[in-house]
């Protein structure tokens, strides 16, 4: 196969000044154009590479930007930094860096770089090279374009290896042969990048990813980077139609070897598609309060759906292959052990009360409440889950152990049995006021 590339000779470079005027931000298109006035003060060739180019040109948004510059990348990156106001994290073996601005946007910036591996699934060691070396090494050709930021060639199309062709055919194509055994995670993001954008695997791409699971080089990666691949897949929009794709291309397997695709895999990954759909509508619409807005980790519920039907002591082994840290472990951990049980609970209350509800569900994160939501197949469960997210979670009694305290209780267990009375009265309605609590203490204190 060897490096492919476009056929023939390279034609002129097209210039994308006007298309990245028209679709990006004003502050994005400054940034850019600032990038290539400190690097012609540098003397350094500038570009932005990867994932921003392919989307420009496929008409979706990202500001995603890595920026590439021949040269010293950790000098440029301090120069630009002074010059935007922006604090710079530096990676010195890689030659890379990030620039943080003030409103905690962040820049990729690093040097065009060769990469060598010294064994499969390693990580690269590099030296300095050129632009099309650096793409060179790139996974797929849909991820090898660049434009040049250089004031004098600003807006110029780089596409040394065909990458323009294939995005116009819809395709994904490895870049060299060996590019899966230099990087076995490549395979992930080759499903992960045709599923999302409805593109289809090239033959040769579809033979060499048949290879590695035959061989089995997947088995090589660490937890920590097939974790992060599979994070990248619960991420996506739609995270059924690739792990529909791994299973029929037995990767699955390498997550766990008892792992299998199914319908029921399916029916709970769509459900949760769409409840994390309905939450990101909430974050722009204030006014649907079906679901509340909230910063979760949202990959986490498509991920619970993908353990659902492992063992406990499978879901462990996957835990600690992949080495989540413990906040994730717990949750996911929950949505496996705990859900089902709590989903009974909820189904056998006709009707619930408030206070019912809110022992059920209190102390599960949200991750693993929406991820119940998507299994639950009851219209009432969901809409208890929903007021409990809504409102019953937010709900707190006026008084307080200091209140308990003035009244003259001394301090003790009695305290916790009081303060949840009170909670249980105000979710049912029972009391409503400062002075309604107060009373209700009174109560409970003669009749103990």
């Amino acid at each position: 196969m060897g490096i492919v590339g476009p056929p023939g000779h390279r034609a002129p470079k097209p210039n994308l000044r006007g298309l990245m005027k028209a679709r990006l931000p004003d502050w994005a298109f400054a940034l850019l154009s600032q990038a290539g006035e400190v690097a012609d003060q540098r003397s350094m060739p500038a570009f932005v590479v990867g994932g921003f180019v392919r989307d420009l040109l496929l008409g979706r948004d990202n500001l995603d930007l890595d920026l590439v510059v021949e040269g010293d990348g950790l000098a440029f990156a301090r120069a630009l930094g002074r010059e935007m106001g922006a604090r710079i994290k530096a990676h010195k073996r890689f030659g890379t860096a990030v620039l943080v601005f003030p409103d905690g946007f962040k820049l990729d910036v690093a040097m065009a770089r060769a990469e060598s591996y010294r064994h499969p699934a390693a990580l690269p060691t590099v030296q300095p090279s050129s632009i099309e070396k650096d793409l060179s090494r790139r996974d797929f050709t849909i991820n090898t374009l660049a434009i040049r930021l250089n004031p004098r060639h600003f807006g110029e199309l780089l596409d040394f290896y065909g990458g323009r062709r294939d995005l116009k055919a819809k395709t994904i194509r490895l870049l060299h042969d060996l590019s899966l055994v230099d990087d076995p995670t490549r395979v992930f993001r080759a499903i992960r990048f045709e599923q999302r954008y409805g593109f289809r695997l090239d033959k040769c791409t579809r033979t060499l990813i048949k290879g590695v699971v035959t061989t089995g080089l997947i088995a090589r990666l660490s937890g920590h980077r097939l974790r992060e691949e599979l994070v990248c897949l619960c991420s996506e929009k739609e995270p059924h139609r690739a792990f529909a794709r791994l299973g029929r291309l037995d990767l699955l397997r390498f997550v766990h070897p008892d792992l299998r695709w199914s319908s029921r895999l399916e029916r709970v990954l769509r459900a949760g598609e769409k409840i994390l759909e309905r939450c990101r509508r909430r974050q722009l619409d204030r006014t649907n309060s079906e679901f509340p807005p909230t910063r979760i980790e949202a990959w986490l519920v498509p991920f619970m759906a993908l353990m659902e039907g492992l063992s406990a002591k499978a879901v462990e082994e996957v835990l600690k292959r992949l080495a989540f840290p413990s906040r994730q472990a717990a949750a996911i951990r929950a949505g496996h052990t705990v859900t089902d049980g709590v989903l009974r609970r909820l189904a056998t209350h006709a009707p619930p009360r408030p206070s019912e509800t809110y022992r059920a569900l209190a102390g599960l994160s949200e991750e693993v409440l929406l991820f119940m939501t998507a299994k639950t197949d009851s219209r009432s469960v969901t809409r208890q889950i929903a007021a409990y997210l809504t409102g019953f979670r937010q709900v707190k009694p006026v008084l307080t152990g200091a209140d308990l305290k003035a009244l003259g209780l001394k301090p003790g267990p009695i305290y916790k049995t009081i303060l949840n009375r009170l909670l249980d009265a105000r979710l049912n309605g029972e009391v409503k006021t400062e002075a309604e609590e107060r009373e209700l203490v009174k109560r409970m204190v003669k009749i103990r």
